[in-house]
């Protein structure tokens, strides 16, 4: 669901997209973290096997959490999986939106090379306000 109560925020729309050709742990995508846009909503995580063969897909986040003594440090969460994708279909990797944070970083691992594509389908969100004035009505 896009933000539209707000719309002094600035906000961007986007899909973020990868071909994963091999099974290393890949960057999917970062969350910027600078004065424009530090945050972002995740509507979608699509994972495409373009084989004729099932294969998996792992998804993790890294950033900062708790560890085990309750500190805040930089983690890597596993999302979850890995998840099965049968042979030339795609599956739908959340069933909520998710939110990331300034700085978090969605990874994702293969569990084939050249099998999968991922498409991560977003919107960035500024803490910059826009005035009222600013804003062009159509």
């Amino acid at each position: 669901m896009l933000i539209t109560s707000i719309p002094q925020y600035i906000q961007g729309v986007k899909n973020v997209k990868i071909d994963l050709t091999t099974t290393d742990q890949e960057t999917l995508y970062t969350v910027p973290s600078d004065a424009d846009f530090n945050a972002t909503i995740v509507h979608s995580i699509l994972a495409a096997n373009t084989s004729g063969s099932s294969s998996t897909i792992k998804v993790d986040i890294v950033g900062d959490g708790l560890n085990g003594s309750g500190a805040v440090t930089s983690h890597e969460f596993a999302f979850g999986g890995p998840f099965t994708v049968n042979a030339n279909s795609t599956i739908e990797l959340l069933s909520k939106d998710l939110i990331l944070n300034a700085g978090e970083v969605v990874k994702v691992t293969a569990g084939h090379a050249d099998r999968m594509h991922v498409i991560l389908s977003i919107q960035e969100l500024s803490k910059t306000r826009v005035t009222t004035s600013a804003i062009t009505r159509i």
